[in-house]
């Protein structure tokens, strides 16, 4: 039996273009669709693809300070970058609003039984916290979906699976006291990368400790270490914390061929991610799931990436689209390095996780 899918794209999400040079640029959006359109994904009777209206500011101020708010609007105005690589103006402004517009009409759809599943394309500025942005973002739309589904719809069991090359640290700042989120991130070790936090060691305080859940990867974890930190991971924590819904976020940038990263991801081992992340929704939460799909730096690869996350969300069996580049083996030291990771995290977790016991 097909279950429907909802993805929400709008031409003016290609105003979110950060400018000449640098690795954010407006043209993903736009070559992402047209590339799903050329594999046959818009064609499926079981995708319908939605216009997103823009966030309100009531919307923002679920999550973020009236003040932050207050003052990402005046620097649109002025034209003024909020930071050296996040400018900002009246267009990345409009298109940021529409992208979270994008993800709580992603929840509104999967919530009024519209859709078992939803897609945000562009979706997930997850370094956003509640009174900053940077790292390319200026409103953390995944909380946005979080706060929404809290108050609009009553849910009370969150769980956040970020897959991106970096750290989510404002959605881990947001959530960091609170047992209703349980955030998962798997990312390149923070040493080696932006924003430099995400150890095993953060895992929350207070109400919040044990639910704040991070896996550092090293330099060059590819395909089946990767999926093998998920599954020793995020499936047995899934199954004892019991979402209501699983919000996924992430991209291309752990690709081998990402200009910002060096972890070793393709494009088969994104589809086979995506499709554990629906399995394990499917057996948990009745398939209630979100996947917001935004990041990603190198163009050549990028649709082609996001089309395999896409193709596992809808539940496609299969995807033909081949890689531009060969990948690399995998160091041998990955696995070793990811095994001892996930021993330490263990350790640190089975004070609240019976699973880790």
């Amino acid at each position: 039996m097909q279950e429907n899918v909802v993805m929400t794209f709008h031409e003016k999400f290609r105003q979110y273009d950060l400018g000449e040079g640098h690795p954010y640029r407006g043209d993903r959006f736009l070559n992402a669709i047209n590339f799903f359109r050329e594999q046959g994904l818009l064609s499926l009777p079981q995708l319908k693809v939605i216009e997103p209206k823009p966030a309100s500011k009531e919307d923002l101020l679920m999550v973020h300070d009236e003040s932050y708010v207050d003052l990402i609007f005046r620097l649109a105005s002025e034209g003024r970058p909020y930071d050296i690589e996040t400018p900002v103006s009246p267009q990345i402004l409009e298109a940021a609003l529409l992208i979270v517009g994008g993800a709580i009409e992603c929840g509104k759809a999967v919530y009024d039984e519209r859709a078992k599943r939803a897609i945000s394309l562009g979706g997930g500025f997850h370094h956003a916290g509640r009174d900053y942005g940077g790292g390319f973002c200026l409103f953390n739309d995944i909380a946005v979906l979080v706060e929404h589904l809290r108050h609009e719809r009553n849910v009370k069991r969150f769980l956040i699976l970020d897959y991106d090359v970096h750290f989510g640290n404002g959605t881990s700042d947001i959530y960091y006291r609170d047992s209703s989120v349980l955030f998962i991130s798997l990312h390149q070790d923070p040493r080696t990368l932006y924003p430099g936090k995400g150890f095993t060691w953060e895992i929350g305080e207070g109400y919040g400790e044990g639910f704040n859940v991070n896996v550092p990867l090293p330099p060059g974890t590819g395909d089946s270490t990767y999926l093998y930190a998920l599954r020793e991971i995020f499936v047995p924590l899934a199954e004892e914390f019991q979402p209501e819904i699983i919000i996924a976020n992430g991209g291309s940038d752990p690709h081998f061929a990402d200009m910002l990263g060096d972890l070793s991801l393709t494009a088969k081992g994104f589809f086979a991610l995506s499709n554990l992340i629906r399995e394990t929704a499917k057996k948990l939460c009745d398939g209630k799931l979100i996947m917001l799909v935004g990041s990603g730096y190198n163009p050549k690869i990028l649709p082609l990436c996001w089309y395999a996350l896409a193709a596992g969300a809808v539940g496609l069996e299969e995807i033909n689209a081949k890689e531009p580049y060969a990948a690399p083996i995998e160091p041998p030291f990955c696995r070793k390095k990811v095994e001892g990771v996930i021993d330490e995290l263990k350790g640190l977790l089975k004070k609240r996780w019976k699973c880790f016991r």
